[in-house]
């Protein structure tokens, strides 16, 4: 059974960084893409990054694309993403999920999903 935890969520103020960090288990992590997506109150998810098996190539949304970097550690089972210059428009719950494709941008390919950290930026 596929399980992702994802953890470093937390309150910061506009201008700071975050780090999350989603563990992955019951998955052949090194043949699966990773992606981070967010659900702010209130709107629909939305794509935030997403890294290849490989880790390259990588997709970024424009909304983050220059501060925000997606990694992973295939040894670990681990994905990242480093959160920087966060805006209070970042505010949102952030997740985790599994694609069996080498790489996409596309929710409806992820078959897993975690159970989210929250991110707040106030201004």
């Amino acid at each position: 059974q596929v399980q992702l935890v994802e953890s470093g969520g937390g309150l910061v103020q506009a201008g700071d960084s975050l780090r999350l960090s989603c563990a992955a288990s019951g998955v052949t992590f090194s043949r699966n893409a990773m992606g981070w997506f967010r659900q702010a109150p209130g709107k629909e998810r939305e794509f935030v990054a997403a890294i290849s098996w490989t880790g390259s190539p990588t997709y970024y949304a424009d909304s983050v694309k220059g501060r925000f970097t997606v990694s992973r550690d295939n040894a670990k089972n681990m994905v990242y993403l480093q959160m920087n210059s966060l805006k209070p428009e970042d505010t949102a719950t952030y997740y985790c999920a599994t694609s069996v494709y080498y790489i996409s941008s596309d929710p409806r390919r992820f078959a897993s999903w975690g159970q989210g950290t929250r991110v707040t930026v106030s201004s």
